[in-house]
C-alpha cells in the first residue's frame, strides 16, 4: 500500500513538471545537434537538474557533452539514462527529445522516494548514440561500475517492454587501382569502383545464406570523379548485425573475404579498417522489464511482446546490459505506418502523441523506481542477470 502511494505522488511530480519537460522537449527538438556536439541540450538538461536539486557532473568519461546527475547516496544505485543527439539532415527522427526530458522527468519525480527509502537516483547523460556509440565510451571509462539497475524509454510506434538489439562493427574499406582513359586505353587501368561492385555482389550472394535476424548493409563513399575516367580509387562503409557477437565475428570473417575476392579478382589493392567500437546485443533483464510493464498498463498502455516482425536495430544500450541488469523498453508516440528514422517521426516526437509519451515514460520509470527499492526486489533483479 505504501508503495501505491509513492506511485500516486510519482503521478502528481510528473503532472507538476509537464509544462516545464514539454517545452525543455521542444527545445531540444528544436535545436537538433549531432552525436558528441549535444553542449545546448547538454547545458539545457543539466541546468534543470541542478534546479531540482542534483549534483551534477559535466564531461565524465572524458565526452564533452556527457554528464551525471545524482540526487540521494549510496546503493541501491539506480541510473536513468538519457540520449539527445539528432540525425544528419533528419534532427530528432529517433525521438531523443523525449528520450532524454523522460529521464530527467523521472529522475526528479523519484526524489520522495529516494528521500523515503534511501539509495540514489543518478542520471547519466550519454551523447553520440546514433553513430559514436557514447555510452561504449562510459562503460570502458567505469561510468557503470557503482550503478545497480540502469534504463533507458525509446519513442517508437509500440509499446514493448523487451526489445533485440543486434550486436554490430562497421567496416571501411577502399579499394585502390590505376586511373587510365576510359575509352582509349582502359586495359591500363585498373578499376577500383568494379572491385567495389563485385564486393557488393558477393555480400548480396552471402545473405542467401545467413541467419535470419542478420543484417548486411552499406554505402559507397567514393565511386569515381568521371565516366570516361577508370576509377582508381573507391570507398565504402558497411554495418554488419547479429544476434549475439560469436555470430556477429564469424559474419565480419565472411563479409571481409567478400573484398579480399574482390581484390584478387579486380587487382585493386584493398585496405580495410575495423571501427573501434562494437555493439553489443541487449540483455533484457526480465524482473526489472515486467515491473516496467506492470506500471505502464496501469497508465492504460497495452504492451505489446516482441515480435521480429517489428525490426531490428542496434544500441549501445546493449554494451550497458552486459555489465547492468538493464532494459530499454519503447513507448508509442505514433502509427505503426510511421517508421523511426524518419521525417514523419520527427513531427511526432515534438507532437501532442509524443508529449504523452513523454509523461507516460517519465511515470512508469519513476514508478519502476519506486518497485526496484522494495525489500528484496534488486536481489531478484541481480539473480537474473547473473543467472543470465
Amino acid at each position: 500500500m505504501e508503495t501505491e502511494k509513492l506511485k500516486l505522488k510519482i503521478k502528481d511530480s510528473v503532472e507538476l513538471q509537464r509544462n516545464q519537460l514539454i517545452q525543455l522537449s521542444i527545445n531540444i527538438h528544436d535545436n537538433p545537434e549531432l552525436g558528441f556536439q549535444e553542449d545546448k541540450a547538454s547545458a539545457w538538461l543539466t541546468s534543470y537538474l541542478e534546479d531540482s536539486g542534483f549534483r551534477v557532473e559535466r564531461g565524465i568519461a572524458d565526452l564533452a557533452t556527457a554528464f551525471r546527475a545524482t540526487y540521494g547516496q549510496g546503493s541501491p544505485r539506480i541510473a536513468l539514462l538519457a540520449e539527445y543527439d539528432a540525425l544528419p539532415e533528419i534532427g530528432h527522427g529517433c525521438g531523443h527529445n523525449i528520450i532524454a526530458t523522460s529521464a530527467v522527468g523521472a529522475a526528479v519525480a523519484s526524489k520522495s522516494i529516494i528521500d523515503q527509502s534511501g539509495g540514489s537516483v543518478v542520471v547519466l547523460g550519454a551523447p553520440g548514440e546514433e553513430v559514436f556509440g557514447g555510452k561504449i565510451d562510459m562503460v570502458k571509462a567505469g561510468v557503470f561500475k557503482e550503478i545497480d539497475v540502469a534504463m533507458i524509454v525509446h519513442p517508437g510506434s509500440r509499446n514493448m517492454v523487451t526489445i533485440q538489439a543486434l550486436a554490430c562493427s562497421s567496416l571501411e574499406v577502399e579499394f585502390f587501382g590505376r586511373s587510365a582513359h576510359a575509352a582509349a586505353q582502359p586495359h591500363k587501368g585498373i578499376n577500383a569502383l568494379e572491385a567495389m561492385i563485385l564486393a557488393f555482389t558477393a555480400i548480396n550472394s552471402l545473405r542467401q545464406h545467413i541467419k535470419g535476424e542478420a543484417r548486411i548493409h552499406g554505402i559507397i563513399t567514393d565511386g569515381g570523379e568521371a565516366p570516361n575516367v577508370v576509377p582508381a580509387h573507391s570507398a565504402a562503409l558497411f554495418m554488419i548485425r547479429a544476434p549475439d557477437d560469436d555470430y556477429l565475428a564469424e559474419l565480419n570473417d565472411k563479409v571481409l573475404n567478400c573484398f579480399t575476392g574482390a581484390s584478387i579478382a579486380s587487382g585493386a589493392r584493398l585496405e580495410y579498417r575495423w571501427k573501434d567500437k562494437t555493439y553489443a546485443p541487449m540483455k533484457n533483464n526480465a524482473t526489472l522489464a515486467q515491473l516496467f510493464s506492470q506500471n505502464l498498463e496501469s497508465l492504460g498502455r497495452r504492451v505489446e511482446a516482441f515480435s521480429p516482425g517489428f525490426g531490428f536495430g542496434s544500441t549501445d544500450m546493449g554494451n550497458v546490459s552486459q555489465v547492468v541488469p538493464s532494459i530499454h523498453p519503447m513507448i508509442a508516440i505514433a502509427s505503426p505506418e510511421v517508421l523511426i528514422h524518419t521525417q514523419e517521426f520527427a513531427y511526432a516526437a515534438a507532437s501532442e502523441t509524443g508529449h504523452e509519451g513523454l509523461t507516460d515514460a517519465a511515470r512508469a520509470m519513476a514508478m519502476t523506481v519506486a518497485d526496484i527499492l522494495q525489500p528484496g526486489m534488486l536481489d531478484k533483479i541481480r539473480q537474473e542477470f547473473y543467472r543470465g
